[in-house]
């Protein structure tokens, strides 16, 4: 079958583009249509420059860095790719790819990372993060929401079937769209180096609003425990303005450099609540604990210590995303560190690997086209 990619945006790697980086692996030859893309990463994930089609956004000032700001023009910009000589669309959504148009007689499977977050659970949060919770521009930002949320609910519509990342996010798609979808976990790298521990904690973000790292950094600098942070973003300065000396900021760093931090970490702190969670899953396959916000696609990747569970336990859940109830989650730990084995958290981490993304994402892929 003749087959096209759609990519919300290519601009850095991360989870979704890995998955990205094998549908491109099932078809090689299959152009991918994007919103902004940087060569770079194209590359990277092994695709041609003239296999890639990016929207009119990629002409706009500072597309590969000011890409959000554009979230008003999604809409029309990906519903201006022209895929009508295709017999297959793949497409991996977390915001408006999922939206082309379709014809009668081809199949759309989208592999849904997770409905719109700034649509929908993150709608306020977004309005308060970038000022636009009052004024004029405030009221413009509501009207505009609004008006994003019936159209990203109207195109599921042009989705014949959905893949779910997680049985969370297969339940938020039914809320939204009504639409039933299939679960295939995303790949997670699982080789990964298993070292002496040393005395750190570890969180590993894009410091974003949602990610809270603020928490994180409060908690343990109330604690005076040694946590190491990775990542950068819009969040970094306050960060670390308000973080005691015993935490260390790394900033950005290359994969090679964050998987030997997490193996060498005491536990990796996860305060997010996430559709599935690419990092802890990682985490465990270097044989480190997770001690973690327990909400989300969390709960199908980390299993908590109870009493007598030490042989399948990989981590420790808070039930709320406040100060104490992180502390005394840390706290739970350091009673419990000593139980946790390397050998069942490597082997959990095998449960997400790449070669089991692989079959399933074409077993599926096969099984729709003949149905």
């Amino acid at each position: 079958m003749k087959t096209a990619l759609v990519h919300d945006w290519l601009v850095t790697i991360g989870g979704s583009e890995k998955c990205l980086e094998i549908f491109h692996g099932l078809f090689p030859e299959a152009p991918l249509y994007t919103l902004v893309y940087n060569q770079k990463s194209a590359q990277e994930l092994g695709f041609d420059d003239n296999q890639v089609h990016a929207s009119f956004l990629q002409r706009f000032p500072k597309a590969q860095k000011w890409y959000r700001k554009y979230l008003p023009f999604y809409p029309l910009a990906v519903e201006q790719f022209d895929l009508k000589d295709y017999d297959l669309i793949l497409s991996s959504s977390h915001a408006a790819a999922k939206g082309v148009l379709t014809r009668t007689g081809q199949m759309h499977i989208c592999y849904c990372h997770t409905p719109m977050r700034y649509a929908w659970d993150l709608t306020h949060e977004y309005l308060r993060d970038h000022g636009l919770d009052r004024g004029i521009k405030g009221m413009a930002a509501r009207f505009f929401l609004h008006y994003l949320r019936q159209w990203d609910s109207l195109t599921a519509n042009r989705v014949d079937f959905f893949i779910a990342n997680s049985q969370y996010t297969a339940r938020r798609i039914w809320r939204v769209y009504r639409r039933k979808a299939d679960v295939i976990y995303p790949p997670v790298e699982i080789n990964c180096p298993l070292c002496k521990k040393e005395d750190y904690f570890l969180f590993v973000s894009r410091l974003v609003p949602y990610k809270r790292a603020d928490l994180v950094v409060a908690s343990f600098t109330e604690l005076g425990l040694p946590l190491v942070v990775i990542g950068d973003g819009p969040h970094l300065n306050k960060c670390v303005q308000s973080a005691g000396k015993n935490i260390k900021f790394l900033g950005y760093q290359e994969n090679n450099v964050v998987k030997e931090m997490m193996s060498k970490a005491r536990a990796l702190v996860f305060a997010a609540e996430e559709d599935f969670g690419i990092v802890p899953v990682e985490a465990q396959a270097c044989g480190t604990p997770v001690i973690a916000y327990g909400r989300g696609g969390i709960l199908e990747t980390v299993i908590p210590i109870k009493d007598q569970n030490q042989d399948e336990a990989t981590g420790i859940f808070f039930q709320e995303q406040s100060v104490n109830s992180l502390t005394a989650a840390v706290q739970e730990f350091l009673g419990a560190e000593g139980k946790f084995n390397s050998k069942v958290l490597r082997e959990r981490a095998r449960l997400f690997s790449k070669e089991r993304f692989v079959n399933q994402i074409k077993n599926y892929i096969i099984d729709k086209c003949k149905s």
